[in-house]
């Protein structure tokens, strides 16, 4: 990470990315810093646009341009409404409990930016009770009194009910989700320094199951022991733990399951989870017990896919540079790629694990994107065994620097590491040992 730091410094110095205890005595992350700069950011966006204002619901969004949270149970109801009006502070609609803690907490805007609001609640309430209509009607009306109201809106996700309603009110809608995509793609040296930190903890939650893994240990007990770590150490949400071993490596099932993992399994491991809301994407492979050739064949792949993919990385390069170095579908066994979609690619990474930069030969050769500084994003790479028994899942996650690029993903991955019980034998000490010492047999 030692590149885009020093090359950040003097504009934005962070001593310690990968502290953010406050301290008097050195700058680390800035969280004031963090909101101005992102709100900042958008409303220079809308200033530049065709949009007269923003209608956002999704939960990351609303975070992006708020910098409030209520927890991940909220993810999917989409009743957190944000409007966003040129040249306007943001107004929130929120539960009514939590807009009372913003009005007393987040001073960052003024009280009136925190207001209560109900949705339908996922359809729960009935559209003829009138919710919808009746906050369609509020959002007209605030931009009618902007002037703004003759001005496409841009909204993220929206439930059909509600965009009917917002159309009845005679306001013209537009793509809302593709312009804070946009906004989103370069982070800030805060944002860097967050999701370095929150890289940080899934490094250490593999140096514990690497400990951990032995024969006998079950998928989802994998699972669990990653929860505890990264919640006893600070993480906002565990998104997700692939847990997958032995023959359910090939196909990628993306779930774990109860399997009891056993001596020369490959196992992987997608780690997800968010710290100050922002997330990770990190697969790594590990052996139980012992390898064998087909197994470190398979991880030699996937790794060569990935470092070359790496050397291409830099400002100015595009994203079909990049995916020219991953395979074609038909040669690891799908028909199209397409089939083959979420295997082989790259995805931006921040306070969701879908952003800009999302790079695949499905479609990044016909539609390239150029590469910009202060872009991050997780490259995945994977390779089966020729008999379907295992198959190696690699991930690393990197900043775009002015030099190439730097990993924030550091727990070891350059080979296939054996994890799990290291076995002895008294017979025909090797000519290592010393004193009489055994040295353990090791896979080859």
């Amino acid at each position: 990470m030692t590149a885009f730091y020093s090359a950040s410094r003097q504009a934005t110095p962070i001593a310690s990315p990968g502290a953010t205890q406050g301290v008097d005595w050195e700058r680390r992350v800035d969280f004031d810093r963090l909101r101005n700069a992102r709100f900042a950011k958008v409303r220079e966006a809308l200033e530049r646009s065709h949009l007269g204002a923003l209608i956002l619901f999704d939960m990351n969004n609303v975070r992006y341009t708020t910098s409030t949270h209520i927890g991940n149970w909220a993810r999917d109801k989409f009743f957190r409404c944000a409007l966003v009006m040129r040249g306007q502070d943001p107004i929130l609609w929120d539960i009514g409990s939590a807009a009372r803690t913003h009005q007393q907490f987040a001073d960052w805007f003024g009280k009136e930016s925190w207001q209560a609001g109900l949705s339908s609640w996922r359809g729960s309430i009935p559209e003829e009770v009138g919710v919808e209509a009746g906050n369609a009607k509020r959002l007209a009306n605030l931009l009618r009194e902007h002037g703004l109201a003759g001005e496409p809106v841009g909204v993220d996700v929206v439930e059909l009910p509600v965009l009917r309603a917002l159309e009845r009110e005679g306001l013209h809608i537009e793509d809302g989700h593709g312009f804070m995509q946009d906004v989103r793609a370069i982070k800030t040296p805060d944002e860097v320094a967050l999701l370095d930190h929150a890289a940080a903890l899934v490094d250490g939650a593999y140096d514990e199951l690497y400990r951990f893994l032995r024969p006998g240990v079950r998928e989802n007990d994998c699972v669990a022991l990653v929860n505890r770590y990264l919640y006893e150490h600070g993480s906002d949400e565990v998104e997700a733990v692939n847990s997958i071993s032995g023959e359910r490596c090939s196909p990628h099932p993306h779930v774990f399951s109860d399997r009891l993992i056993r001596p020369g399994d490959t196992a992987y491991f997608d780690i997800i989870h968010a710290y100050n809301g922002y997330r990770t994407c990190y697969y790594r492979t590990l052996n139980v017990g012992n390898s064998n050739a087909a197994q470190r064949e398979a991880y030699r792949r996937a790794r060569e896919f990935m470092d070359n993919a790496i050397s291409e990385i830099r400002p100015g390069a595009t994203s079909a540079d990049v995916v020219k170095h991953f395979p074609a579908a038909r040669e690891f066994g799908f028909a199209t790629e397409e089939e083959a979609f979420g295997l082989q690619y790259c995805h931006g990474l921040g306070l969701s694990n879908w952003e800009r930069p999302l790079m695949s030969r499905l479609h990044s050769f016909e539609y390239p994107v150029e590469l910009e500084e202060g872009m991050v994003f997780a490259i995945e790479t994977y390779w089966p065994t020729p008999d379907g028994t295992a198959a190696a899942r690699i991930e690393e996650e990197v900043v775009v620097t002015p030099g190439g690029c730097e990993l924030l993903t550091r727990f070891p991955a350059d080979q296939l590491y054996v994890a799990g019980t290291q076995y002895w034998t008294g017979v025909d000490l090797p000519s290592s040992s010393v004193n009489g010492v055994v040295a353990p047999v090791r896979a080859r």
